[in-house]
């Protein structure tokens, strides 16, 4: 059964997500503040979050904070009536794996909590487990990278998309091909969520993102791992 916490104050969506979240494989609990959001996110185990920006004791941006600080990788969709670009990549540059506009499709919404449970679904492997490039080491099936022998605190999609483009070293992947890889959907106004965890992957891994050495820009195409011959 995967657990999903719901963060909003709304009685409507709150009810209209029991109903169509209500099989056996779902168990929906929900809260209606970022304080209890953060309690209740530290005392169980979670397998989705769905966080609302507008809460009435804190800002839901400022809760995704608070729950990545702790190390926390389950992944988070932000909820908003907010539509504006700058809205969208804060919440993903504070950890947020996605993000939704009110109103919404109650069934684009339920499509896209289904693909990213799955996206954390074990999988059998057809690639080598463990990829090494310089200082980077990948592995596949403890779902983990070092840089340095040191871990890298990445959120789930950050590793999915780390691993997505280090399995391909040199090819380029244009950001909707990878919003459909990593992601699941193909909707263009999402694009910048790629973006976003590409920015996000860069300040964890490079030393100098002004000049990386594992995550390429393929300019006015997309993304690219880099193919120098990897050390052993």
């Amino acid at each position: 059964m995967k657990k999903i916490l719901l963060v909003e104050d709304d009685p409507d969506i709150i009810q209209l997500l029991n109903l169509h979240l209500s099989e056996p494989a779902y168990h929906l609990t929900a809260c209606s503040s970022g304080n209890e959001a953060i309690q209740n996110i530290r005392d169980n185990a979670f397998d989705f979050v769905l966080l609302d920006i507008m809460l009435p004791d804190k800002d839901g941006i400022e809760v995704c904070k608070a729950i990545r600080e702790q190390k926390i990788k389950t992944p988070i969709m932000m909820l908003s009536s907010r539509s504006e670009e700058i809205d969208k990549v804060l919440a993903l540059e504070m950890g947020a794996d996605d993000y939704m506009t009110k109103p919404f499709s109650i069934r684009e919404l339920t499509a896209r909590i289904k693909a990213h449970l799955r996206s954390r679904e074990p999988v059998l492997e057809t690639v080598p487990s463990e990829i090494r490039f310089k200082d980077l080491v990948i592995d596949s099936h403890l779902k983990k990278a070092t840089l340095k022998n040191k871990r890298l605190e990445l959120t789930q999609k950050e590793f999915d998309l780390l691993l997505q483009l280090a399995q391909n070293p040199g090819k380029t992947y244009s950001r909707l091909e990878l919003l459909a890889l990593v992601w699941k959907y193909t909707i263009s106004d999402y694009e910048h969520t790629v973006t976003s965890h590409i920015n996000r992957l860069r300040i964890k891994i490079e030393a100098n993102i002004s000049d990386p050495q594992y995550i390429l820009t393929s300019w006015g195409v997309g993304y690219r791992f880099a193919d120098e011959t990897p050390e052993q």
